[in-house]
C-alpha cells in the first residue's frame, strides 16, 4: 500500500507543480476569467490543490485497497 500511495504522491505532486507553474504562465488569460479573486489569490490556488491532491490520492487509494485483499499467488497462477 505503501509502494502504491509513494507512487502516487510523486505523480500527483508533478501534475500540481506543473499546474501552478501553467497558471503563473497564463495569468493574464486567467485574469479574463475569474471574477472577484486575484489570478494567483494564494488561498484559492491552495484550497485548489488541496482539493485536487486528495481526489487523486483518494481515487488510488480505493483501488489499492482492493488490491490487497488479494492473494498473490492465486494471480501468479492464473
Amino acid at each position: 500500500m505503501r509502494l502504491v500511495l509513494r507512487e502516487a504522491f510523486v505523480l500527483v505532486s508533478a501534475g500540481l507543480a506543473a499546474g501552478r507553474t501553467g497558471a503563473v504562465a497564463m495569468q493574464g488569460a486567467i485574469a479574463n476569467e475569474v471574477y472577484g479573486v486575484e489570478p494567483l489569490d494564494p488561498v484559492v490556488l491552495g484550497l485548489v490543490m488541496a482539493t485536487l491532491a486528495a481526489v487523486s490520492l483518494l481515487a488510488c487509494v480505493l483501488p489499492a485497497r482492493r488490491a490487497l485483499r488479494v492473494d498473490p499467488m492465486t494471480v501468479l497462477e492464473e
